[in-house]
Parts: structure tokens; C-alpha cells; sequence
């Protein structure tokens, strides 16, 4: 299963990004291969509206199941994840990437429910 993480870097030990929609990095973790890859979303910053759904697309373009961040997606944004079927996790904007992901399988992150 494919994990996405909001980062301020690209690999284990970066910060997560708190902010959702104008990320800086996308990071996925692919828990099959044990691989990441990382997407640059820095170009969001330009975007005056829309950075939260454009953000969520291209999760669902990147193939991931679970996003990982800190305050989460706001409305609009919401409604692109939870079509796409991508669960959401928050409350884990002090962590590192590897410390969201233990707390992840810990379940000591809070699911954002839709409905």
C-alpha cells in the first residue's frame, strides 16, 4: 500500500509539512517495496485558489491509499479525497516522516471521518 506523507523534505527524517493543500513535498512510501518517492509541489505556492483539491488530485494520480499530515485538508480538498477513497490521517505536524508513519501503525493518529 502506497502512504503519502505533506513534507517540508524528502526523505525519513524530514519534518512533516503541516499544511495540506500548499505542501511543499509529497513523500510516498510504498510499504510493498519498501521504496520512496517524492513528488515537488513547491509550484503550488504560485496558485492563488484550488492548491487544496489540486494537491489532493495528484495523490490519486500518485497511487496512494493513506495520506499522513498535519491540520488536514480544508473542504473542497476533502471532497477530491474522500471520492478518490484516500483515508486521512492528521495530527502529525511536529513529527518527522518516520515518527508520523510509527504513529500511523500505532494508531495514534486521528482518521478524519466524511461524513
Amino acid at each position: 500500500m502506497k502512504i503519502a506523507f505533506t513534507t517540508k523534505g524528502i526523505n525519513w527524517d524530514s519534518k512533516i509539512d503541516p499544511r495540506f493543500g500548499r505542501t511543499e513535498y509529497i513523500l510516498v512510501y510504498n510499504e510493498e517495496n519498501n521504496e520512496f518517492f517524492n513528488y515537488d509541489n513547491r509550484e503550488i505556492e504560485k496558485e492563488a485558489h484550488g492548491a487544496g483539491p489540486q494537491t489532493s488530485q495528484k495523490l490519486f494520480e500518485l497511487g496512494a491509499k493513506i495520506l499522513v499530515t498535519g491540520n488536514g485538508p480544508g473542504g473542497n480538498a476533502a471532497t477530491v479525497l474522500e471520492k478518490a477513497g484516500i483515508k486521512t490521517f492528521v495530527g502529525a505536524g511536529e513529527m518527522t516522516v518516520k515518527e508520523a508513519y510509527e504513529a500511523y501503525q500505532e494508531n495514534k493518529l486521528n482518521e478524519l471521518q466524511w461524513s
